[in-house]
């Protein structure tokens, strides 16, 4: 390719790396993160989890089965995570020009050109995952030849995220007989899929209204980008909404959220969890699974009130995995068990949910 344009990844300790475009010809900065699946680049992208970081695959060989064609399912892109890209820009080390799948409409190159995403392949991309594992998750800059270097590295998680990729109005799917609140801090379109093949009514509400006075009959926190505490007005609403008793279940930022209004602390994870293959024991038994997930943070369950206790704890590291109410039916957890890329070991968390909806319902009667 002789026309191909040189780009380079500037870290924020100065360290740079020079190899050549195939997405948008522009600069970005964001937070730099790996991820160590071996495959669901489309789901990856479009995940909101993902909004404000650069996104290290260190996956050698990117855009081999190409793009998704956009389908719609339930009224929802079918293979897509979200209606657009979120990641600010992507770092490789091999990219396939040629592509073949049954399904694909276009390249990778193409879709990121679409949505104004740079990317960058040619990169040693071990060597740039072995300096963020010693020193960290830093900042970054992508700057193609020909654009301006952007002045500042920006840090996303200074600003709420989640706000900025939550829904901006009330929307519902199905016609179910249960009713669940979706709280969206950036909800990946599979949870909704989940809970409408289960035959569910889902209400998709902003990341900060106040769902409380809804008629619904459990509650949905989704995942979502950035730090926990930034999202006042959702842990409000989720205090509220536990003294009312319906059952509650959160997904990795809705995880660490729940921790918050139960009177648990957060903090930041050296350089996160980001993988298809995170082992989580379920605590009390000799359970483990293999876990989805995509999250910077974690919950201090030393935190935790007399009320709570761990639900999972992660193998590799002993962090936090998920926590439950002892009497009440809350629960949370840490990883993806809607998984869109990954493993669907813990699918049966959304039965859990359901089942606690119906008992306690039942319990009314």
């Amino acid at each position: 390719m002789s026309d191909k344009k040189s780009a380079r990844l500037i870290l924020e300790d100065g360290t740079t790396f020079t190899g050549y475009s195939f997405g948008a010809e522009t600069a970005t900065t964001g937070e730099v993160v790996f991820n160590t699946a071996m495959t669901g680049y489309p789901e990856s992208l479009t995940d909101p989890s993902y909004s404000g970081q650069i996104l290290v695959s260190t996956y050698p060989l990117v855009g081999n089965y190409g793009v998704p064609q956009k389908e719609s399912e339930y009224g929802l892109l079918k293979f897509f995570e979200s209606d657009r890209i979120h990641v600010k820009g992507l770092v490789i080390s091999d990219y396939s020009f040629e592509y073949s799948h049954w399904n694909a409409g276009e390249s990778l190159g193409e879709w990121l050109r679409e949505n104004g995403v740079p990317a960058v392949w040619g990169i040693d991309t071990r060597q740039l995952t072995k300096i963020i594992r010693e020193r960290g998750v830093m900042l970054g800059k992508i700057v193609v030849e020909g654009s301006a270097e952007p002045a500042a590295f920006d840090d996303p998680n200074l600003r709420n995220l989640a706000a900025e990729v939550s829904t901006p109005q009330v929307e519902t799917y199905g016609d179910g007989p249960m009713k669940i609140v979706l709280v969206d801090c950036g909800c990946k379109y599979n949870i909704i899929r989940c809970l409408l093949s289960r035959g569910a009514t889902v209400i998709r509400v902003p990341w900060d209204y106040d769902f409380t006075a809804l008629d619904y009959d459990g509650v949905m926190l989704s995942n979502g980008p950035g730090d926990p505490q930034q999202c006042t007005a959702t842990i409000s609403n989720i205090k509220k909404a536990m003294a009312l008793g319906k059952p509650i279940f959160g997904i990795c930022l809705g995880n660490q959220l729940l921790s918050i209004a139960a009177g648990a602390t957060t903090f930041k994870l050296k350089y996160g969890h980001r993988s298809h293959n995170q082992p989580a024991l379920m605590v009390g038994t000799n359970k483990a699974v293999i876990t989805s997930q995509n999250h910077g943070f974690a919950v201090n369950t030393d935190t935790l009130g007399p009320d709570w206790e761990p639900y999972f704890v992660n193998l590799n590291d002993g962090t936090s995995e998920g926590i439950r109410h002892k009497r009440l039916p809350f629960f949370s957890v840490q990883f993806h068990p809607e998984a869109s890329g990954g493993p669907v070991d813990t699918e049966f968390l959304f039965d859990d949910f359901i089942r606690n909806i119906r008992d306690h319902a039942g319990s009314k009667r």
